[in-house]
């Protein structure tokens, strides 16, 4: 819309202070000096006025007001996890090699065998041993690992290979060994009409049973977790089915090969065949293990079986077994008996052991077996003769009455 411009209300602007003196100066032309002077009053002024209200601010008390402090919940650092044991044996490569030409009969020593842990192990790291065949025992008993760890810790020969016992005779009945919380019943574990063999409560053992499997795979992984590499199965036809196309041996090898592959540690698996002659099946074991049979004059017979028994005690360097075989290792067997090897053994004078040991060695050696020199073994207790620390226990210990560990070093010296 339009508005003519006589209508229009002229609007006057009012002017400020200092605008009004700025036109008033111009006007009257005032000098310089004295507009100067008019601008200066006014700011002295105000400086004055801020000089007296900060005067006033400065004596005024000050109030201290108390500020809480900030609550702070100390947390607890987070501890790492404790390893399970505290040495754990790094174990090498394994080599067949070795285990037949410097191998050691060394029962139970990680199971506290024999009575003097200390000595035994004071032996074994002054020994030329490589190997310690059945280190860890089972018979009747379940493995103590952490026992097991803390006498390796002891043990200072780098590179030297430890054996388990997996043996043919445990205690029914009983649940005390746990898996992550898993109890095992042994009772679930025995083979029909076993109860009772190897004593009150006692039992074969049948891998055909899934509760013996399962245990099997716990006690053989704890094993290798530990450092072990040598698994040796106790007279394996009380273990496992007489009828051989039934087996389930197969399944707990390659179970057991399948965590030492995973865990990238080389094992060798073995078992005491006895008379078995199934090629396939003693096959599938890394080696075969025997006793040699040997009479007060220290020589092995030649047959396939032990002519001091009626039932067949297999003589297993005989082609009957040995050329089906992977390997072959013999060593002086015990059983407790005062027929069996150790017990002939040790009745023996110094000399007579001295040359059985020579003889025995090299002959076995010759033939690309093994022979494991004992340095410590079961006992009759009645038996007589030498022994260790008690009776009923071998050693080859300097400090004992057989000492004839000078014999054995000088022998694995030779080999190596």
């Amino acid at each position: 819309m339009f508005i003519p411009e006589n209508k229009i209300k002229k609007i006057e602007y009012a002017q400020s202070f200092w605008e009004r003196v700025w036109i008033f100066l111009k006007t009257k032309k005032v000098g310089l000096f004295f507009g100067v002077i008019i601008f200066l009053i006014p700011a002295v002024l105000l400086v004055g006025l801020i000089l007296k209200k900060a005067d006033q601010l400065s004596k005024i008390e000050p109030v201290l007001v108390d500020i809480p402090k900030r609550i702070i919940k100390s947390v607890p650092k987070e501890e790492p996890p404790k390893p399970k044991y505290e040495y754990v044996y790094k174990p090498g490569p394994i080599s067949m090699e070795k285990i037949k030409k410097q191998g050691c009969v060394a029962d139970g020593i990680l199971s506290e065998y024999g009575g003097d842990t200390k000595e035994a192990v004071a032996m074994i790291n002054r020994s030329n041993c490589q190997y310690l065949h059945r280190a860890l025992e089972t018979w009747l008993d379940t493995p103590d690992f952490q026992k097991a760890t803390e006498i390796m810790a002891k043990i200072k020969k780098p590179g030297i290979i430890y054996g388990m016992f997996i043996a043919e005779a445990i205690k029914r009945g009983e649940k005390s060994f746990e898996e992550g919380g898993k109890e095992f019943d042994f009772s679930e574990m025995c083979r029909d009409n076993s109860e009772n063999v190897w004593g009150e409560h006692t039992c074969k053992p049948n891998i055909g049973e899934k509760e013996y499997r399962e245990y099997l795979k716990h006690i053989t992984h704890e094993a290798m977790d530990i450092g072990i590499q040598s698994f040796l199965f106790g007279q394996v036809y009380f273990q496992d089915s007489t009828d051989l196309d039934k087996s389930k041996m197969k399944k707990v090898l390659d179970e057991m090969r399948s965590y030492a592959k995973e865990k990238g540690i080389e094992i060798v698996i073995g078992a005491q065949t006895g008379n078995i002659t199934d090629e396939k099946y003693l096959r599938m074991f890394d080696y075969i293990e025997g006793g040699v049979g040997i009479g007060e004059d220290g020589i092995t017979e030649n047959g396939p079986c032990w002519s001091h028994l009626q039932s067949c005690w297999a003589l297993l360097w005989h082609e009957k077994y040995a050329s089906k075989a992977n390997n072959v290792l013999l060593h002086l067997d015990w059983s407790g008996l005062l027929y069996d090897d150790m017990s002939v053994f040790a009745r023996m004078n110094k000399t007579k052991r001295t040359e059985t040991l020579k003889y025995l060695y090299n002959y076995f050696v010759s033939k690309d077996m093994g022979f494991l020199l004992p340095m410590t073994a079961t006992l009759n207790k009645d038996n007589g003769g030498c022994y260790g620390s008690k009776r009923r226990s071998y050693s080859a210990s300097n400090k004992y009455t057989c000492q004839d560990e000078g014999i054995i070093n000088s022998l694995l010296s030779e080999k190596k």
